[in-house]
């Protein structure tokens, strides 16, 4: 019961990008078609975990047990940068389609504020390991939840007839606002 918790508030209730605001500029950029915010998705949910589980063992194992937790926010910096590096080498030799499909989005992936976000709030709310791993899951899935939805808006917006000064960032920033108050419902239903 308790993951079911963990999924239900890092989807619904504390959603990445609409209640905590992080992943913002992947948010805005990469949703103009559904198609490439589901490859986002795929790509920032494999790097995530991945970086939720060698950021938590280096925390557990390395940080904290030579006193050194104020190195965590650089470290945990680097660690992402060099996963995303190494993910995208392995895929490139490993999986060339693989590579084919998510190529584009992995570079994006390494500056996205979520994944060092969610390795940081793993430590801060003293999750275990499996804790960790459907915490970090469940917020890629709340990501690309909100991006798609927001990126099927965004693409039938393309078809509608909109005020000349509200097309293009202003139309967009409108509907994420819009969006972000949508799952303001979901507050309350569960607290962790």
């Amino acid at each position: 019961m308790e993951y079911i918790m963990i999924f239900i508030w890092a989807v619904f209730v504390s959603n990445v990008v609409l209640a905590q605001f992080l992943g913002i500029c992947p948010f805005l950029g990469v949703s103009k078609k559904v198609s490439t915010a589901v490859g986002m998705t795929g790509a920032l949910t494999f790097v995530m975990i991945l970086a939720t589980l060698v950021t938590f063992i280096i925390q557990k194992s390395i940080l904290d047990k030579f006193g050194i937790g104020f190195m965590q926010t650089i470290t945990f910096i680097l660690v992402i940068a060099a996963l995303v590096q190494m993910v995208e080498i392995i895929l490139k030799k490993v999986s060339p389609s693989l590579y084919q499909a998510l190529g584009v989005f992995l570079p994006l992936i390494t500056t996205n504020c979520a994944v060092l976000g969610v390795a940081i709030m793993v430590i801060q709310k003293d999750f275990n390991l499996l804790q960790s791993l459907v915490f970090a899951a469940s917020t890629a899935i709340g990501f690309g939840l909100a991006l798609t939805i927001f990126a099927g808006i965004r693409e039938h917006l393309e078809l509608v007839a909109i005020p000349k000064g509200m097309k293009g960032s202003p139309i967009a920033l409108l509907t994420a606002g819009l969006l972000a108050m949508a799952f303001m419902g979901f507050s309350g239903i569960v607290q962790l």
